[in-house]
Protein backbone atom coordinates (compact mmCIF):
# COMPACT_ATOMS: atom_id res chain seq x y z
CA UNK A 1 0.00 0.00 0.00
CA UNK A 2 0.87 3.28 -0.54
CA UNK A 3 2.00 6.06 2.18
CA UNK A 4 -0.77 7.92 3.04
CA UNK A 5 -0.04 12.14 1.75
CA UNK A 6 -1.47 14.31 4.56
CA UNK A 7 -2.72 17.51 3.83
CA UNK A 8 -1.45 20.36 6.11
CA UNK A 9 -3.49 23.24 6.94
CA UNK A 10 -3.28 27.30 7.79
CA UNK A 11 -5.52 29.95 7.23
CA UNK A 12 -5.34 32.98 8.88
CA UNK A 13 -7.07 35.17 6.47
CA UNK A 14 -8.39 35.65 3.44
CA UNK A 15 -6.14 36.91 1.02
CA UNK A 16 -2.11 35.31 1.64
CA UNK A 17 -1.30 33.69 -1.07
CA UNK A 18 -3.36 30.44 -1.67
CA UNK A 19 -1.59 26.42 -1.65
CA UNK A 20 -4.44 24.33 -1.59
CA UNK A 21 -8.29 24.53 -1.36
CA UNK A 22 -11.52 22.30 -2.49
CA UNK A 23 -13.54 23.55 -5.52
CA UNK A 24 -17.02 22.89 -5.75
CA UNK A 25 -18.38 20.39 -8.67
CA UNK A 26 -20.91 20.58 -10.97
CA UNK A 27 -21.63 17.18 -11.76
CA UNK A 28 -24.58 15.35 -11.59
CA UNK A 29 -26.77 18.41 -10.24
CA UNK A 30 -30.03 17.09 -11.34
CA UNK A 31 -32.86 19.25 -12.17
CA UNK A 32 -34.02 21.48 -9.95
CA UNK A 33 -36.07 20.09 -7.72
CA UNK A 34 -37.21 22.57 -5.82
CA UNK A 35 -40.95 23.37 -5.47
CA UNK A 36 -41.94 27.35 -5.15
CA UNK A 37 -44.88 29.36 -4.05
CA UNK A 38 -45.02 32.81 -5.54
CA UNK A 39 -43.88 35.17 -2.81
CA UNK A 40 -47.04 37.67 -3.77
CA UNK A 41 -48.95 34.76 -2.02
CA UNK A 42 -46.83 34.48 1.31
CA UNK A 43 -48.88 35.33 4.28
CA UNK A 44 -45.09 36.63 5.82
CA UNK A 45 -42.13 37.42 4.84
CA UNK A 46 -40.30 33.85 5.66
CA UNK A 47 -40.53 31.74 3.10
CA UNK A 48 -43.70 29.06 3.83
CA UNK A 49 -42.75 25.38 4.34
CA UNK A 50 -44.42 23.91 0.90
CA UNK A 51 -41.45 26.56 -0.71
CA UNK A 52 -38.63 24.44 -0.66
CA UNK A 53 -36.34 26.94 -2.50
CA UNK A 54 -33.38 27.84 0.07
CA UNK A 55 -32.88 31.49 -1.23
CA UNK A 56 -34.66 34.18 -3.55
CA UNK A 57 -32.25 34.67 -6.34
CA UNK A 58 -32.51 30.51 -7.15
CA UNK A 59 -36.08 30.90 -6.63
CA UNK A 60 -36.38 34.08 -9.07
CA UNK A 61 -34.70 32.15 -11.53
CA UNK A 62 -36.97 28.87 -11.33
CA UNK A 63 -39.76 30.94 -11.45
CA UNK A 64 -38.69 32.57 -14.54
CA UNK A 65 -37.31 29.40 -16.46
CA UNK A 66 -34.02 31.47 -16.63
CA UNK A 67 -32.43 28.66 -13.99
CA UNK A 68 -29.14 27.47 -14.34
CA UNK A 69 -28.44 24.22 -16.64
CA UNK A 70 -25.56 21.90 -15.65
CA UNK A 71 -23.61 22.30 -18.65
CA UNK A 72 -22.84 25.55 -18.18
CA UNK A 73 -22.20 25.45 -14.61
CA UNK A 74 -19.18 22.58 -15.75
CA UNK A 75 -18.09 25.02 -18.41
CA UNK A 76 -17.67 27.74 -15.44
CA UNK A 77 -16.73 25.42 -13.46
CA UNK A 78 -13.98 24.13 -15.01
CA UNK A 79 -12.73 27.53 -16.16
CA UNK A 80 -11.98 28.64 -12.57
CA UNK A 81 -10.31 25.35 -11.98
CA UNK A 82 -7.75 26.20 -15.03
CA UNK A 83 -7.08 29.41 -13.45
CA UNK A 84 -6.59 27.86 -9.67
CA UNK A 85 -4.02 25.91 -11.71
CA UNK A 86 -2.14 28.63 -13.46
CA UNK A 87 -1.35 29.88 -9.85
CA UNK A 88 0.05 26.36 -8.82
CA UNK A 89 -2.43 25.96 -6.35
CA UNK A 90 -3.65 22.33 -5.54
CA UNK A 91 -6.96 21.76 -6.11
CA UNK A 92 -9.28 19.02 -4.67
CA UNK A 93 -12.21 17.98 -6.02
CA UNK A 94 -15.14 16.34 -3.90
CA UNK A 95 -16.81 12.78 -5.13
CA UNK A 96 -19.80 13.39 -7.06
CA UNK A 97 -22.87 12.77 -4.80
CA UNK A 98 -25.76 11.69 -7.62
CA UNK A 99 -28.67 14.56 -7.87
CA UNK A 100 -26.59 17.10 -5.26
CA UNK A 101 -25.97 20.41 -5.90
CA UNK A 102 -21.92 20.16 -4.97
CA UNK A 103 -21.00 23.64 -6.19
CA UNK A 104 -20.62 25.92 -3.02
CA UNK A 105 -18.40 24.03 -0.94
CA UNK A 106 -17.48 26.85 1.51
CA UNK A 107 -20.09 26.34 3.31
CA UNK A 108 -19.34 22.76 4.21
CA UNK A 109 -16.62 23.90 6.49
CA UNK A 110 -13.52 26.18 7.31
CA UNK A 111 -10.47 26.23 8.35
CA UNK A 112 -9.15 28.55 10.93
CA UNK A 113 -5.67 29.12 11.74
CA UNK A 114 -4.87 24.87 11.31
CA UNK A 115 -8.06 23.27 12.59
CA UNK A 116 -10.71 22.22 10.28
CA UNK A 117 -14.03 23.35 11.39
CA UNK A 118 -17.30 21.15 9.53
CA UNK A 119 -20.18 23.23 9.16
CA UNK A 120 -23.23 22.64 10.42
CA UNK A 121 -25.97 24.22 7.38
CA UNK A 122 -29.55 25.51 8.21
CA UNK A 123 -30.66 23.67 4.85
CA UNK A 124 -30.79 20.22 6.00
CA UNK A 125 -30.70 18.71 2.41
CA UNK A 126 -26.98 19.85 1.94
CA UNK A 127 -25.84 18.53 5.01
CA UNK A 128 -24.92 14.96 3.29
CA UNK A 129 -22.40 17.28 1.21
CA UNK A 130 -19.59 16.92 3.46
CA UNK A 131 -19.70 13.03 3.04
CA UNK A 132 -18.47 14.14 -0.17
CA UNK A 133 -15.10 15.75 1.00
CA UNK A 134 -14.91 13.15 3.78
CA UNK A 135 -12.07 11.22 2.12
CA UNK A 136 -10.24 15.05 1.89
CA UNK A 137 -10.89 15.94 5.11
CA UNK A 138 -9.60 12.55 6.46
CA UNK A 139 -5.65 13.07 5.21
CA UNK A 140 -5.90 16.21 7.26
CA UNK A 141 -2.78 16.20 9.60
CA UNK A 142 -4.09 18.88 11.85
CA UNK A 143 -6.61 18.96 14.25
CA UNK A 144 -10.59 18.20 12.94
CA UNK A 145 -13.36 19.54 15.11
CA UNK A 146 -17.22 18.90 14.84
CA UNK A 147 -19.32 21.15 16.41
CA UNK A 148 -22.47 19.74 18.55
CA UNK A 149 -25.99 19.98 16.16
CA UNK A 150 -27.14 23.17 18.18
CA UNK A 151 -23.89 25.24 16.41
CA UNK A 152 -25.19 26.09 12.61
CA UNK A 153 -22.60 27.52 11.16
CA UNK A 154 -21.60 28.12 7.16
CA UNK A 155 -18.49 28.78 5.94
CA UNK A 156 -19.71 31.64 4.10
CA UNK A 157 -20.27 33.64 7.26
CA UNK A 158 -16.75 32.98 8.67
CA UNK A 159 -13.85 35.29 7.88
CA UNK A 160 -10.34 34.37 9.40
CA UNK A 161 -8.35 37.79 10.37
CA UNK A 162 -5.39 37.13 12.62
CA UNK A 163 -6.41 37.60 16.21
CA UNK A 164 -10.33 38.57 15.28
CA UNK A 165 -12.40 36.43 13.50
CA UNK A 166 -16.02 38.37 11.91
CA UNK A 167 -18.76 36.13 11.72
CA UNK A 168 -21.95 37.37 9.75
CA UNK A 169 -25.46 36.54 11.46
CA UNK A 170 -28.76 37.95 10.77
CA UNK A 171 -29.45 40.91 12.39
CA UNK A 172 -32.65 41.60 14.97
CA UNK A 173 -35.73 41.76 12.40
CA UNK A 174 -34.35 39.07 10.43
CA UNK A 175 -33.72 36.11 12.39
CA UNK A 176 -35.98 33.38 11.78
CA UNK A 177 -36.23 33.50 8.10
CA UNK A 178 -34.87 30.86 5.83
CA UNK A 179 -31.75 32.46 4.64
CA UNK A 180 -30.83 32.82 8.36
CA UNK A 181 -27.77 30.71 8.38
CA UNK A 182 -25.43 31.10 11.59
CA UNK A 183 -26.42 31.18 14.92
CA UNK A 184 -25.74 32.70 18.57
CA UNK A 185 -24.26 29.56 19.43
CA UNK A 186 -21.82 29.58 16.95
CA UNK A 187 -20.33 33.14 18.40
CA UNK A 188 -20.28 31.00 21.24
CA UNK A 189 -18.46 28.27 20.05
CA UNK A 190 -15.92 29.39 18.20
CA UNK A 191 -15.24 31.95 21.21
CA UNK A 192 -15.09 28.91 23.73
CA UNK A 193 -12.60 27.01 21.45
CA UNK A 194 -10.61 30.20 20.28
CA UNK A 195 -10.31 31.85 23.32
CA UNK A 196 -7.20 34.41 22.33
CA UNK A 197 -9.08 35.56 19.82
CA UNK A 198 -12.03 38.10 19.78
CA UNK A 199 -15.20 36.77 17.35
CA UNK A 200 -16.99 39.64 16.36
CA UNK A 201 -20.67 38.99 15.00
CA UNK A 202 -21.72 41.16 11.63
CA UNK A 203 -25.49 41.58 11.81
CA UNK A 204 -26.76 41.32 8.10
CA UNK A 205 -30.04 42.01 6.25
CA UNK A 206 -32.00 39.17 5.04
CA UNK A 207 -34.72 38.11 2.81
CA UNK A 208 -36.59 34.96 1.78
CA UNK A 209 -38.37 37.23 -1.00
CA UNK A 210 -35.64 39.73 -2.34
CA UNK A 211 -32.53 38.72 -3.84
CA UNK A 212 -31.62 42.66 -3.92
CA UNK A 213 -32.00 42.74 0.10
CA UNK A 214 -30.54 39.55 1.11
CA UNK A 215 -27.34 39.22 2.43
CA UNK A 216 -27.02 35.34 2.66
CA UNK A 217 -23.87 35.87 3.65
CA UNK A 218 -21.18 38.15 5.04
CA UNK A 219 -19.12 37.30 1.95
CA UNK A 220 -22.52 38.55 0.18
CA UNK A 221 -21.99 41.84 1.52
CA UNK A 222 -18.11 42.28 2.43
CA UNK A 223 -14.90 40.85 0.69
CA UNK A 224 -11.30 41.61 2.24
CA UNK A 225 -8.57 41.91 -0.58
CA UNK A 226 -4.64 43.10 -0.68
CA UNK A 227 -2.84 42.76 2.22
CA UNK A 228 -5.84 43.01 3.96
CA UNK A 229 -5.54 46.64 3.25
CA UNK A 230 -8.67 46.64 0.91
CA UNK A 231 -12.29 45.92 1.04
CA UNK A 232 -15.71 45.50 -1.11
CA UNK A 233 -18.53 46.42 0.90
CA UNK A 234 -22.15 46.77 0.53
CA UNK A 235 -22.63 49.11 3.65
CA UNK A 236 -26.65 48.80 2.97
CA UNK A 237 -26.82 44.95 3.73
CA UNK A 238 -25.49 46.13 7.47
CA UNK A 239 -28.19 46.34 10.30
CA UNK A 240 -25.04 48.66 11.74
CA UNK A 241 -23.87 50.99 9.85
CA UNK A 242 -21.14 51.37 12.28
CA UNK A 243 -20.18 47.63 11.53
CA UNK A 244 -19.81 48.36 8.31
CA UNK A 245 -17.36 51.50 8.93
CA UNK A 246 -15.16 49.16 11.74
CA UNK A 247 -14.25 46.82 9.07
CA UNK A 248 -13.73 49.57 6.38
CA UNK A 249 -11.24 51.15 8.89
CA UNK A 250 -9.56 47.72 10.08
CA UNK A 251 -8.88 47.02 5.98
CA UNK A 252 -7.42 50.07 5.08
CA UNK A 253 -10.19 52.99 6.05
CA UNK A 254 -12.03 54.82 2.71
CA UNK A 255 -9.52 55.65 0.77
CA UNK A 256 -9.12 51.72 -0.21
CA UNK A 257 -12.75 50.61 0.10
CA UNK A 258 -15.09 49.88 -2.93
CA UNK A 259 -18.95 50.35 -1.72
CA UNK A 260 -21.02 48.22 -4.34
CA UNK A 261 -24.44 48.77 -4.58
CA UNK A 262 -27.98 46.51 -4.60
CA UNK A 263 -27.58 45.67 -8.23
CA UNK A 264 -23.70 44.83 -7.27
CA UNK A 265 -24.81 42.90 -4.32
CA UNK A 266 -27.46 40.83 -6.55
CA UNK A 267 -24.76 40.22 -9.16
CA UNK A 268 -22.21 39.04 -5.81
CA UNK A 269 -19.82 42.02 -6.65
CA UNK A 270 -18.37 41.19 -3.67
CA UNK A 271 -18.14 37.41 -3.61
CA UNK A 272 -14.79 37.58 -5.52
CA UNK A 273 -11.22 35.29 -4.70
CA UNK A 274 -8.33 36.25 -3.60
CA UNK A 275 -5.34 33.54 -4.94
CA UNK A 276 -3.07 36.01 -2.92
CA UNK A 277 -2.42 39.83 -2.24
CA UNK A 278 -2.22 41.31 -5.91
CA UNK A 279 -4.44 38.07 -8.05
CA UNK A 280 -8.31 38.63 -7.55
CA UNK A 281 -10.85 36.15 -9.41
CA UNK A 282 -13.37 37.94 -9.90
CA UNK A 283 -16.16 37.51 -12.63
CA UNK A 284 -16.14 38.17 -16.74
CA UNK A 285 -19.19 39.96 -17.50
CA UNK A 286 -19.02 43.85 -18.09
CA UNK A 287 -22.15 44.63 -17.53
CA UNK A 288 -22.30 42.33 -13.95
CA UNK A 289 -18.53 43.01 -12.86
CA UNK A 290 -17.17 45.78 -15.33
CA UNK A 291 -17.00 48.75 -12.85
CA UNK A 292 -15.55 46.57 -9.88
CA UNK A 293 -13.10 44.81 -12.52
CA UNK A 294 -12.04 49.18 -13.48
CA UNK A 295 -11.80 49.47 -9.86
CA UNK A 296 -10.02 46.51 -8.84
CA UNK A 297 -7.32 47.66 -11.54
CA UNK A 298 -7.28 50.93 -10.50
CA UNK A 299 -6.00 49.96 -7.27
CA UNK A 300 -3.36 47.51 -8.79
CA UNK A 301 -4.78 44.00 -8.58
CA UNK A 302 -4.45 41.52 -11.56
CA UNK A 303 -8.22 40.44 -11.84
CA UNK A 304 -8.42 36.95 -13.36
CA UNK A 305 -11.92 37.16 -15.14
CA UNK A 306 -13.71 34.18 -14.71
CA UNK A 307 -17.12 33.70 -16.18
CA UNK A 308 -19.86 32.99 -13.77
CA UNK A 309 -22.94 34.27 -14.25
CA UNK A 310 -24.52 31.25 -14.83
CA UNK A 311 -23.36 30.14 -11.29
CA UNK A 312 -24.63 33.39 -9.53
CA UNK A 313 -28.25 32.55 -10.51
CA UNK A 314 -27.68 30.70 -7.04
CA UNK A 315 -26.94 33.06 -5.37
CA UNK A 316 -23.18 31.86 -4.64
CA UNK A 317 -20.37 32.84 -6.58
CA UNK A 318 -16.42 32.15 -6.61
CA UNK A 319 -15.77 32.44 -2.77
CA UNK A 320 -18.79 30.70 -1.83
CA UNK A 321 -16.73 28.02 -4.19
CA UNK A 322 -13.57 27.53 -2.88
CA UNK A 323 -12.79 25.91 0.99
CA UNK A 324 -9.59 27.23 1.44
CA UNK A 325 -6.81 24.61 3.26
CA UNK A 326 -3.52 26.27 3.13
CA UNK A 327 -2.42 29.61 2.65
CA UNK A 328 1.23 30.76 2.49
CA UNK A 329 2.35 32.85 6.00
Amino acid sequence: MGEIKYIDIEVRDETAPLEAVILGTARELDDPFMHFVDPATWPTDKAPPEDRIPDPKSRYHVMHGTYPMEVNLRTENDYFSRVLAKYNVEVYKPITLTATNQIFTRDIGFVIDDVFIKSNMATAARQAEFFAIRDIVSQIAQEVWFPPQTVRVEGGDVFPAGDKVYVGQAGEGYRGLRCDRTNDKAIEYLQEKFPDKEIVPIYLKKSDKDPYINCLHLDCAFQPIGNNDHCIIFKEGFCDPEQADMLIEAYGGEKAAIHIQAKDMYHMNSNIFSINPQVVVSGADDTEFGELNARLEDFGFVVERVPYSETAKMEGLLRCSTLPLRRGY
